[in-house]
């Protein structure tokens, strides 16, 4: 059977909410620098064993998506309109002009309104049923970052929610990818949004000792591939590509910023949340990915890696990396910088890699001060390298062994 011909879809704009900053200019300046974690305490979680994370600063919803609105959305919610926002902007396009029933959403999220069912669970138990709010349902759903997007932008189109865990995001925008490939839409706003930082969700993390215990340093708490990291720092935000059709795009005289050129995906079957020491499973998604792509590991030149700061994660993924892709790629990890925003990270991090391959400058990862001898990779730390990318690889892992890889390629 012959292998079937090569999709390409365009990015052609972009929006991010990470705690790096608000907006995509900011939030990369500071990837860039890979000056540590943007992390700090966070009032919400005073009083539990990690009571730090990484908060995006500064964030007014009332002005980011209007006050009436703002407060029928929880967090994971306001932080995705904002995110949308900024990438239609960038992409040129005027949601009044455009066929809706071409348009369609896929977002990430792994969580949902995690603020809004703890703020209604006290309710319940303190004022009793009738006191909790008749917005508590769409206001927790996982499936509505991407309703309010579609009410937003009139995007009439499929209109869907993936939750892979730590993968959402990356699975969303393999999944966008596909109904442009298919011809169901020309244009899909994708990416991923979280907003985890609630005492239920942090403390069911750091009970399972997923988290690092770096309490006197938060900026230097994540650290991957380090051989002193000792977990993961819980992040919130959201980022959004829109994703065109090639030919769309280029009708229009869009700025193409780069290309999703390959997908792939795969379940380790192993365990619920530790990866194959192997990397087996999420080495099928990167042969995918890369045979979806037409390339070979030996075109990429990129790898962002999922590189969480945990022991386990980040030597299995080195592996599987080495085996699948080769030594020779540069490869960082951004959750050095912005942290883990679970659903949304994959989304976070394909931004990055966009930037990134647009740029040929790849930035580094921050924190990583003595390279784990297991990981035989050359990993970009302390300052940035300019490099001309033309395929990069973006990897996602997930818990429930949930594995989802994207290839980029230069415009």
């Amino acid at each position: 059977m012959a292998a079937a011909a090569r999709f390409d879809a365009a990015v052609t704009g972009v929006g991010m909410v990470s705690c790096a900053g608000i907006g995509v200019p900011a939030s990369w300046a500071r990837i860039r620098e890979g000056r540590g974690t943007a992390a700090g305490p966070v009032p919400a979680l005073d009083g539990t064993p990690a009571d730090f994370g990484c908060a995006v600063p500064g964030f007014d919803p009332a002005a980011a998506v209007g006050r009436r609105r703002a407060w029928r959305l929880d967090r994971c919610g306001q932080l995705a309109l904002a995110a949308a926002a900024e990438a239609v902007a960038d992409a040129g396009l005027d949601p009044a002009g455009w066929d809706g029933a071409r348009v369609g959403v896929v977002l990430g999220n792994g969580i949902g309104g995690a603020a809004t069912w703890e703020k209604q669970h006290d309710v319940l138990r303190d004022a009793g049923p009738l006191k909790v709010s008749p917005l508590l349902i769409p206001m927790l759903s996982v499936n509505m970052s991407a309703g309010y997007l579609a009410m937003e932008y009139g995007a009439r189109g499929p209109n869907f929610v993936t939750a892979t865990a730590c993968a959402s995001g990356t699975t969303a925008i393999g999944m966008a990818r596909e109904l442009l490939r298919t011809g169901r839409c020309d244009v899909v706003l994708t990416g991923g949004t979280e907003a985890p930082l609630v005492p239920s969700i942090v403390s069911g993390f750091s009970q399972m000792g997923a988290l690092s215990k770096r309490r006197a340093d938060p900026a230097a708490a994540s650290r991957p591939f380090d051989a002193d990291r000792d977990g993961f720092v819980p992040a919130e935000g959201a980022a959004v590509l829109v994703l065109e059709r090639a030919e769309h795009a280029r009708a229009r005289g869009a700025r193409i910023r780069a290309l999703v050129s390959g997908y792939g995906a795969s379940a380790d079957a192993h365990h619920a949340t530790a990866p194959d020491p192997r990397g087996a499973g999420a080495e099928l998604a990167v042969r995918a990915a890369l045979s979806d792509a037409g390339v070979t590991g030996a075109d990429v030149g990129h790898v962002n890696a999922h590189g969480t700061a945990t022991p386990l994660n980040d030597v299995s993924e080195a592996r599987l990396i080495r085996r699948a892709v080769g030594p020779h790629p540069a490869v960082t990890s951004t959750k050095g910088v912005v942290g883990h925003a679970l659903g949304a990270a994959g989304a976070i991090e394909a931004v990055a890699t966009v930037l990134t391959v647009e740029e040929g400058h790849v930035p580094p990862t921050a924190n990583l001060d003595s390279l784990d001898p297991e990981v035989e990779l050359d990993v970009v730390a302390k300052t940035g390298r300019d490099l001309a990318v033309e395929v990069a690889v973006s990897n996602s892992f997930g818990f429930g062994g949930q594995n989802a890889v994207l290839v980029f390629s230069r415009a």
